[in-house]
């Protein structure tokens, strides 16, 4: 663990030092920010983008967009080069399974879209974590840390306890079943946040008229009662430029998406 520490907090690789991972960050800093961009940014796009504020990680969305294997590769392969971690929303939540296949490919952080059961974040959990906390299969030539976190190349368990400290897994609420639950399904070792779908969750709040709660600004309350005793943060998951933020903090969001400029 102490080589841990002195990687992620000295390191430095293309002359760009490695930022605060962002798993530091959210237990860390009050707010975090992540850089919504797309899968075919080109890499001076990206450092564009990434030179008009302080973000904490880069974000695709992989569940209303077309991806593709090799292209999630290429733009790994940027993130790294530009010292920025990534994270994909997946595209559908029974694709939890595939969390360690995506990461194979770069990735060090994945979002779990429209969350509502235990048996959905159990399996998330396995698949995204090696060893003690997971059952992630071991492979990968183009993982995240691997061109940089280690003097070496490293044991299996070296990397094993190095992705279990650093990797970011959220689950995203999109439901009243899930606002209802919210403290039961992220209340667990591995889960770092909580993401809020606002449209998908207004769908959800018109089909059942009799939940108590009747606005998403309710619910976002509501989940900030469950959540804060046990310090997990919360996401909006639309872009919010930072004019804007103060409304949302006052329901309890903290962890924001700004939309990339070019």
């Amino acid at each position: 663990m102490e080589r841990l520490a002195e990687v992620l907090t000295a390191i430095e690789f293309g002359g760009n030092p490695l930022k605060q991972p962002f798993k530091q960050a959210l237990k860390e800093k009050d707010e975090v920010v992540l850089l919504t961009t797309t899968l075919d940014v080109t890499k001076s796009q990206l450092e564009v983008a990434l030179g008009r504020g302080d973000y904490d990680a880069v974000y695709f969305d992989g569940q209303h967009q077309p991806i593709s294997d090799h292209k999630i590769v290429e733009f790994c392969a940027i993130t790294e080069e530009l010292r920025i971690e990534a994270q994909m929303r997946l595209p559908h939540t029974r694709h939890t399974y595939l969390v360690g296949r995506f990461c194979d490919f770069g990735l060090s952080s994945i979002m779990v879209p429209e969350v509502l059961t235990e048996e959905t974040v159990h399996e998330a959990l396995e698949y995204f974590y090696y060893g003690t906390m997971g059952r992630r299969s071991w492979g990968g030539i183009q993982r995240a840390g691997m061109a940089w976190a280690f003097d070496n190349r490293p044991s299996r368990l070296e990397y094993a306890e190095w992705w279990n400290n650093y990797a970011v897994l959220a689950i995203q609420i999109e439901s009243v079943e899930a606002v209802a639950n919210a403290r039961r399904l992220a209340d667990r070792p591995g889960i770092d946040y909580v993401a809020f779908g606002p449209n998908d969750l207004s769908f959800s709040l018109e089909r059942h008229s009799n939940f108590p709660l009747t606005t998403t600004e309710e619910c976002f309350r509501n989940v900030a009662e469950q959540l804060d005793p046990i310090g997990i943060k919360r996401c909006l998951a639309i872009a919010i430029p930072p004019e804007d933020r103060d409304k949302w903090r006052e329901h309890g969001i903290s962890v924001f998406w700004e939309a990339a400029r070019y």
